[in-house]
């Protein structure tokens, strides 16, 4: 086992009618103004934001609001909201959306609690060592941002996508409603349960020893995403499926699937952020169009545990040896992308990238982790990312 932290330390309400106690939330912290921050017009349209609102009002907490935030949350409207934060002396950020709009919460509240360019620590010049208090209200189950400690903020200037983990950013409260999720999109809904698949996949793919119970809820959750997933694309409106849904999009990147072990590979996400860095791609689609080029190139470096994955997680027949039944648990995770109508390769992502970009993309990434190999299953060199990204056409 390795040397290992577990840290949550943001408090769930979860159910039918939760965002009618954000209002209580914010008064139990003290806070008495905050930045309702949100995404487009649905939140407004729905209804959702008059009821946070109205709850906001009944608890006497003042608010101000900015909208605006778009997949691939853009540093252009953080800075906005920084700018806001500061004038109005809110004193805690409040996301109605999804891992996008928390993201963007969490980097506006890094932003306002600190002097100089916030961007310095997405690209890891400086640490981040204030951030005001984050609270979400979630309306897609998919990045598992409403408890985690990652923001990723894209940068218009040059298509740079990075991302910033720090425990400070972690949100004091998520307040999870499962039934606003019913009227998501089912190619959203697919898209973010192909991310919480692997924010999973990524820590039970590394180059460590493992605790056995650690496998054991990583291996639960993926099979639960894996049925439920196929629930919604036949019953979307099943409100049971969402339930587990969104309960496995906050576990799968809190930190506990990834307790005792090294903490995981990662290089998928990496390279997927190249991609919609460049492409602006939907994040949850250039993860399933690249992870099979990923799992194929590397899976010799641990067929032990692709075999577990194939077996457990998968569960495929065994094949004649370890590294058939590896394939075949790889080939089983494309066939259920697939089956849900997501991408297993760029083209049918609708991208053609030139060799010029994939080389470009597949430096980007190196200079991302500051030109140390990519990821632990097998470190990767820019070549054997160029070369995955080839694979991936």
């Amino acid at each position: 086992m390795n040397l290992s932290a577990y840290y949550t330390p943001t408090k769930i309400v979860f159910g039918k009618g939760a965002e009618e106690q954000v209002g209580a939330l914010i008064r139990e912290r003290g806070c008495r103004k905050v930045l309702l921050h949100y995404g487009g017009g649905s939140a407004r349209r729905s209804g959702l934001l008059d009821r946070v609102e109205r709850s906001l009002e009944e608890a006497g907490v003042a608010y101000v609001s900015l909208g605006g935030v778009v997949p691939n949350p853009r540093l252009s409207l953080v800075y906005e909201g920084i700018r806001l934060a500061r004038n109005e002396q809110v004193d805690l950020i409040l996301a109605v959306g999804g891992g996008s709009v928390i993201d963007s919460a969490k980097a506006i509240g890094y932003g306002a609690a600190t002097e100089g360019d916030v961007w310095d620590y997405y690209t890891g010049a400086r640490k981040p060592e204030a951030c005001l208090p984050i609270g979400a209200v979630l309306t897609i189950a998919a990045a598992g941002s409403e408890m985690s400690n990652s923001s990723v903020i894209t940068k218009e200037e040059g298509g740079l996508k990075r991302g910033c983990n720090n425990d400070l950013c972690r949100p004091a409260f998520a307040v999870m409603n499962p039934e606003l999720t019913l009227t998501l999109p089912a190619y959203q809904t697919a898209c973010g349960c192909a991310d919480i698949l692997m924010h999973t996949m990524e820590r039970y793919f590394n180059h460590g020893d493992n605790l056995e119970l650690t496998d054991g809820i990583s291996e639960a959750l993926m099979r639960t995403v894996l049925r439920n997933a196929l629930v919604l694309k036949d019953h979307p409106e099943n409100y049971r499926a969402r339930a587990e849904i969104m309960w496995a999009s906050s576990l799968s990147h809190n930190g506990l699937t990834g307790f005792g072990t090294d903490g995981g590979d990662w290089a998928t996400h990496k390279m997927e952020h190249e991609l919609s860095g460049m492409f602006d791609v939907a994040h949850g689609a250039g993860l399933t169009a690249i992870w099979g080029s990923w799992a194929r190139y590397v899976c010799q470096n641990r067929l032990d545990r692709f075999m577990h994955f194939a077996l457990r997680a998968m569960q495929v027949g065994p094949g004649e040896g370890m590294e058939q039944t590896a394939l075949r648990g790889i080939q089983a995770m494309e066939d259920f992308f697939r089956s849900i109508g997501l991408p297993t390769s760029l083209s049918e992502l609708g991208i053609s990238p030139t060799d010029e970009q994939l080389e470009q993309m597949a430096e980007s990434c190196i200079q991302a982790v500051g030109g140390r190999p990519l990821g632990t299953v097998k470190p990767l060199t820019a070549q054997d990312v160029a070369a995955i990204y080839r694979m991936a056409r």
